[in-house]
């Protein structure tokens, strides 16, 4: 998977404001846990907090549910922001290493442009190029819409897992094999799942009919360089960015 240019960027944001209505949107990010069978003499390392053995697939998912970025590897017992820090993707990204575009003004808005940016949740950390939902209950309408927003884009991530697992059956079921053959396994399942849906078409109905439960874990870490941006798209999507079916479930 090469890493995507600054041109392939901007074009994978025009796509996912196109079928999500969130803008500056490079992609979701989420880890799914993989079954496989405890290796001997590993400890606990392997065994998760859903009481099974795992490995993680950590993953950046475009709006055509394609694998833009994947970390295959960690111990099931870690958490996604910790995964996600300490994974080459995560790290470039806090180094401003992914040739992300410079910041651009949101659809109907003239001035104040903002960062591009991925979104994840409750288990990243946030960061001026990764937002997260508010967290906590009794929030303003205004938090709960851009909840609501990031949580129907953010979507795509597990829709790709849920289409992944369908296609690539093994994925069902626990892995026999050692735990570095099941990172290859794995790799290779990701690569072939980006290859049929290029040369098979993309079906936007997947989002629709495929979902995952999310991961449960708990961010770590500073949260204030992405304040400024997450209240700037949260007041955004309530004026210009506003659209009607965001109050439906209010």
């Amino acid at each position: 998977m090469p890493q995507p240019t600054n041109e392939k960027w901007i074009e994978i944001s025009k796509q996912y404001y196109l079928k999500t209505n969130f803008p500056n949107c490079l992609g979701a990010i989420d880890g799914k846990h993989i079954r496989c069978k405890n290796p001997n003499n590993s400890g606990s390392n392997f065994y998760n907090y859903k009481k099974f053995f795992s490995i993680i697939l950590m993953a950046v998912v475009d709006s055509n549910l394609c694998f833009t970025a994947i970390d295959v590897g960690a111990y099931g017992k870690e958490g996604d922001s910790s995964v996600f820090k300490n994974c080459p993707f995560g790290k470039k990204l806090y180094s401003n290493q992914l040739n992300i575009p410079v910041p651009v003004c949101l659809p109907n808005v003239n001035d104040n442009p903002q960062p591009f940016v991925f979104i994840g949740d409750e288990a990243f950390a946030l960061h001026i190029n990764l937002l997260r939902p508010y967290p906590g209950r009794g929030l303003t309408l205004t938090r709960k819409v851009f909840n609501y927003r990031l949580s129907r884009a953010r979507r795509m991530v597990e829709c790709a897992f849920g289409v992944l697992a369908n296609k690539w059956r093994i994925l069902h079921t626990p892995i026999q094999v050692e735990p570095d053959f099941t990172d290859i396994i794995v790799k290779s399942c990701c690569m072939l799942h980006n290859f049929v849906r290029v040369r098979d078409g993309y079906n936007n109905d997947d989002a629709e009919t495929h979902s995952l439960d999310d991961v449960e874990a708990h961010a770590t870490g500073s949260r204030s360089q992405g304040i400024a941006v997450r209240d700037y798209f949260a007041n955004y999507f309530m004026g210009p960015g506003a659209v009607p079916f965001q109050y439906n479930n209010m």
